[in-house]
């Protein structure tokens, strides 16, 4: 039996990368995931590859930086399985460009990507989260169970990264509202943390060709590589692996925290 049978996640986010691995991992241990993406080919790829697994899953395609969009994924997943008990925001962007470069439009669309999808999917939750919660420990004392909600920061709003004004800005922003939830919410045994990545291979990491907003030149893929004291880059996996540990019972007396997850990487803290 897995870590997280009978619970039902939202991954946002959840086709590719970091969000496709996490939505597998969550899968094996058990969980329904619901899987949120603006595309849905990679969304409807990764439900396969959990339903081919043996798991069940299903596709809400949203772009949550809208609050309806939100509140319509959270009810969709609510009205397939039954009930929300983690909700995984992992959804975004990098649109890298020096901070005297930046304009208010550049800014905007990678906050709201980073930053806005959490809000407004955690926001959206609360209903089945929280209000939950409450009733259960109205009527019972106790709740059935804690309640995950896990946020994806990165390592680079720990330590500060040139062209990545707005990106850090972001995820800086989950860092702080991580500890404010985490106070709010833990009367309710609702968990609330966050993963900070630092260099994984994706295709926001990849090095960057000619015309392509995504990927980053290869001299500075092999400079990080070069400060990672294991030695090599980090998987989708080994995020997915500490965001599962965080969405089961094994994290149940940790919240409002960020962990980096980043091979000893020089500086990362």
């Amino acid at each position: 039996m897995g870590r997280l049978e009978d619970r039902v996640a939202i991954v946002t986010g959840g086709g590719r990368g970091i969000g496709q691995a996490t939505s597998l991992k969550l899968a094996a241990e058990g969980a329904k995931v619901v899987i949120n993406d603006l595309d849905p080919e990679p969304a409807n790829e990764t439900r396969e590859l959990i339903e081919a697994a043996g798991g069940e899953a299903a596709v809400v395609v949203a772009n949550t930086v809208d609050m309806a969009e939100a509140q319509r994924l959270v009810d969709e997943a609510v009205n397939t399985f039954g009930k929300l008990d983690i909700v995984v925001n992992n959804a975004g962007v990098t649109r890298d460009k020096m901070f005297h470069g930046l304009d208010d439009d550049l800014f905007d669309f990678v906050f709201d990507a980073n930053f806005k999808t959490g809000f407004h999917t955690t926001y959206a939750a609360m209903p089945y989260l929280r209000d939950q919660a409450k009733k259960e420990l109205a009527e019972n004392g106790a709740v059935a169970y804690n309640r995950k909600i896990i946020f994806t920061s990165s390592v680079a709003a720990i330590m500060g990264n040139p062209g990545q004004f707005n990106y850090t800005a972001a995820k800086g922003a989950v860092i702080a509202t991580t500890k404010t939830l985490a106070r709010e919410l833990g009367p309710f045994q609702i968990n609330v943390n966050a993963v900070a990545p630092g260099f994984v291979e994706t295709r926001l990491t990849a090095a960057k060709t000619e015309g392509s907003d995504l990927g980053i030149p290869e001299e500075m893929r092999q400079m990080a590589k070069a400060i990672i004291s294991l030695g090599r880059m980090g998987q989708p996996e080994d995020i997915a692996n500490t965001t599962a540990f965080l969405a089961s019972s094994e994290a149940d007396f940790i919240s409002g925290v960020t962990i980096p997850v980043t091979g000893g990487q020089l500086g990362g803290m």
